[in-house]
């Protein structure tokens, strides 16, 4: 039989506490909000025995969220989606410089910064009706300013991070004058006032309703591989484009993250991100989320990604890219793309 003493209960609860917050943990902010990542997680704790605490959030509510808490951010690392994003928390000041061999071994030099970090990517793809825009048509980009695409092109509001990182590869690429000059011929060539997201543009180059558009193959691949026969419907009756092969490539945009600043477990943080790295996590984005992974050696079993097919990809540096986010905000403004 034994006695607790008032002292020997208190102590006993100290050393819990203290085992407690022995704990591994990583606090993850993540403006990711797919259901695959939680294999992800998972894994992760599975492997290293870390524990994940995660917020979830629009990325301009996590990023005002970061900057208010400052040095008392819980935060450890950062997740969200396209590269102009990603800028910004680092022009911020919310990142802090990772060095890791492992991350600059796997990376292409190209798809990550000194403090952030692309884990998977997404072609900026054209889409067309099969009965309405003939293929040789809309081989580029460029192609999709052309007077004879008047009255048929369709896309989301020219505010949208992945409609200003293309417009920054142009100015990168040509010069803020001729990135102008395409922004007027897209305006021009509008079926529609600008509105919702790229699935909807998707379907309604399938309807009729405009002859193309510009989507992100994440979506595109979503649709191949839904069961639902209307999607499979909307998939016969389009064509898929990965633009600009014979020049510098398709425009593509990225998945990726960095650690925080003030992270209070930094080692942690950097474990984290380098199992994104890994050969597991990337096999989980791409055949789980429809994401191609950076890692080129790695094997994937998603039948969407392997349909459409290898491509020339755009190498124009991640960090580049973002550079030029805010002109092509003023470029898109000035031509009218709303």
């Amino acid at each position: 039989m034994s006695i607790r003493t008032p002292l020997l209960s208190l102590l006993l609860a100290g050393t819990a506490l203290g085992a407690q917050a022995a704990e591994p943990v990583l606090n993850l902010y993540s403006a990711r909000h797919y259901q695959t990542d939680e294999a992800l997680y998972s894994d992760f704790t599975k492997q290293t025995g870390i524990k994940i605490n995660r917020i979830e959030g629009k990325e301009e509510e996590l990023l005002e969220r970061i900057k208010n808490e400052g040095a008392n951010s819980p935060a450890d690392v950062l997740l969200t989606v396209d590269a102009a994003r990603l800028a910004q928390a680092h022009d911020l000041g919310l990142f802090a410089p990772v060095k890791s061999k492992l991350l600059e071994s796997r990376i292409p030099g190209y798809l990550r910064t000194d403090d952030w970090f692309s884990f998977s990517t997404r072609a900026r793809v054209i889409v067309y009706n099969k009965l309405d825009v003939k293929p040789e048509q809309v081989r580029n980009y460029a192609d999709l300013a052309l007077p004879a695409l008047k009255g048929k092109f369709c896309s989301r509001s020219g505010s949208h991070p992945y409609n200003i990182s293309l417009l920054a590869s142009v100015i990168s690429h040509e010069g803020e004058p001729k990135a102008e000059q395409w922004a007027k011929g897209l305006v021009a060539n509008f079926a529609r006032a600008p509105k919702g997201g790229d699935t909807d543009q998707i379907k309604a180059v399938a309807a009729g309703e405009c002859g193309v558009t510009i989507a992100n193959s994440y979506y595109v691949a979503r649709l191949m591989r839904s069961t639902d026969p209307a999607d499979r419907k909307v998939m016969e009756s389009v064509g898929v484009i990965a633009p600009d092969q014979k020049g510098n490539g398709t425009h593509v945009n990225v998945s990726g993250g960095g650690m925080l600043k003030h992270a209070p477990n930094p080692q942690a943080a950097v474990k984290f991100l380098e199992y994104l790295a890994s050969d597991q996590a990337q096999r989980y984005l791409a055949d789980g989320n429809n994401e191609w992974p950076v890692v080129s050696s790695v094997k994937t079993s998603n039948p969407a990604l392997k349909a459409l097919g290898a491509f020339k990809v755009d190498q124009l540096p991640i960090g580049q890219l973002a550079m030029y986010r805010t002109k092509a905000q003023m470029v898109f403004d000035r031509a009218g793309f709303r």
